[in-house]
């Protein structure tokens, strides 16, 4: 990839993220941003997922339906590593800025959100990178 954009950086350090929690054997990290989500979604079908994956993760990781509600347990472990959630991750797909809950997380430290998927091994039957 030449050009990477805000949502692929940010898809780039979940997955590491979620990686490092799967070797720990903790459960699999809540993907709560719709932007992040999309960029997720157009990037998994493409040969250049898995080098992407691979590249961020070590690993390839594959991504499954995973519907929940509540604390986003890897944040901390974020903020360790990156510094606080940049704005993206309250976006939803077509752009928008959800305040309210960017000033939550702001106010608290915490950031308890609805998600519908997350990242696996690639070892059930979630959505496998083409050519896998």
């Amino acid at each position: 990839m030449s050009t990477i954009t805000i949502e692929q950086r940010e898809l780039g350090r979940f997955l590491a993220l979620a990686a490092q929690r799967l070797a720990r054997g903790e459960g699999p990290a809540e993907m709560f941003s719709r932007a992040v989500d999309a960029a997720w979604h157009e990037l998994l079908p493409t040969p250049g997922y898995a080098a992407f994956s691979a590249e961020h993760a070590g690993t390839v990781l594959g991504h499954r339906e995973m519907k929940g509600f509540g604390p986003v347990d890897w944040v901390g472990a974020y903020e360790e590593a990156y510094g606080p959630l940049p704005e993206i991750w309250f976006t939803d797909e077509a752009g928008v800025l959800h305040e309210d809950a960017l000033a939550r997380y702001r106010e608290t430290g915490r950031v308890v959100a609805e998600w519908d998927c997350g990242p696996t091994t690639g070892d059930s039957d979630d959505a496998a990178p083409r050519g896998q």
